[in-house]
Formats: structure tokens, sequence, C-alpha cells
């Protein structure tokens, strides 16, 4: 198997997945332009579940300037710390990484490493709904980013109740979501 250019490490280190070029630059620009919304902010709101919870934190993280609130629920919160980023060694096109561009990659996708550099001036840009069943093998990462968002006195609502990662524990979680976002809402 040849090895890597480094050209292959830099697309596997920046996760050049596209999803984000996608949701910002055809996703939204489509909805907006062909249902009858209010394309504001104040009435723009993201949610999501799984690999679409981490979506959700690492979005409204990016571009806060655009969503009134963010609920993430069982969310994927990429690599929790440096020492975990061995694993990511193991990806395709990553193997020849350097220690400076894993910590340059953990930065970009740790949701936990995120909250805890967001500047002051942001905390209060988004209101947050974190909810993670506590069976669900992604509770560790929600919890974390729960910690960092206490420590640095980020408005938010985190709810922990029994469950799994599954549709059972989201049918449940998903009433709760819509009117946190519909009260939000009517605030203005």
């Amino acid at each position: 198997m040849p090895i890597p250019d480094n050209a292959a490490i830099s697309t596997a280190l920046k996760g050049d997945w596209q999803y984000e070029d996608f949701f910002f630059q055809e996703f939204m620009p489509y909805i907006e332009k062909t249902y009858r919304i209010r394309a504001e902010k104040r009435y723009r709101a993201i949610s999501g579940l799984s690999m679409g919870g981490g979506g959700t934190f690492v979005y409204a993280l990016r571009h806060p300037e655009l969503f009134s609130s963010a609920c993430p629920l069982s969310a994927s919160c990429g690599p929790l710390n440096m020492a975990e980023m061995e694993r990511y060694k193991s990806r395709q096109g990553m193997q020849d990484a350097t220690d400076e561009q894993l910590e340059t990659y953990f930065k970009k996708h740790s949701v936990p490493e995120m909250m805890k550099n967001m500047p002051d001036s942001l905390k209060k840009e988004v209101r947050w709904f974190i909810d993670c069943g506590d069976d669900d093998f992604l509770y560790e990462g929600n919890a974390l980013v729960h910690i960092e968002m206490r420590k640095k006195e980020i408005p938010h609502e985190y709810r922990v109740r029994n469950g799994a990662h599954n549709w059972t524990y989201w049918r449940e979680s998903l009433p709760v979501v819509m009117k946190f976002v519909s009260d939000a809402f009517h605030q203005y």
C-alpha cells in the first residue's frame, strides 16, 4: 500500500467531507429560497442527532451569528482529548500525521475543546439544549461538553434521561426540543 502524500494527510486532517460546505452553501440557501420562512438568526435553529448532533454543535459554534438555538441530541463530540487522537492515526490518510497536524485537527473538531476556547463575547449568542441518554455510547462526550459549558458559564439546558442511542429515546426528546426552539422564537 503506497504511503499517502502530504495532500492526502492534509485532506484527512481537515475533515474535508464537505458536509459543512453543503449545509451552508446549498442546503440553507435552498430552504430559504424554496419555503416561506423568516431567514433571520432569531427565527433559525439547528438540531440533529448522533452525527447530526455533532454537526449541530460544530455549526453553531463556528457560526453563532446564524442560529438563535442549537439542540444537539446524543451528539458525537469528536475527539475528547489529545490522547484519543492516537486512534485517529489509523484512519486512511492520517497514518503519517505529525503531532502538530493532530493537534490542529483536535482543536478544530473536538467539541469540548471548542467550548473551552469559546470567546466570552459569544457565550450568550446561542441558546443551547443538549440531551443524551445515560446508556448512550456518546454519553461521555456530551457530559464533558456540559462540564466545559458550566466552567465557562455558558447558559444551556442539559438533559440526561434513561435511554440509549436509539429512536425510542429521540422520540421523547423531539417534542421537548421543538418547544425549546419555539419558545425562543416567541421571545422577540
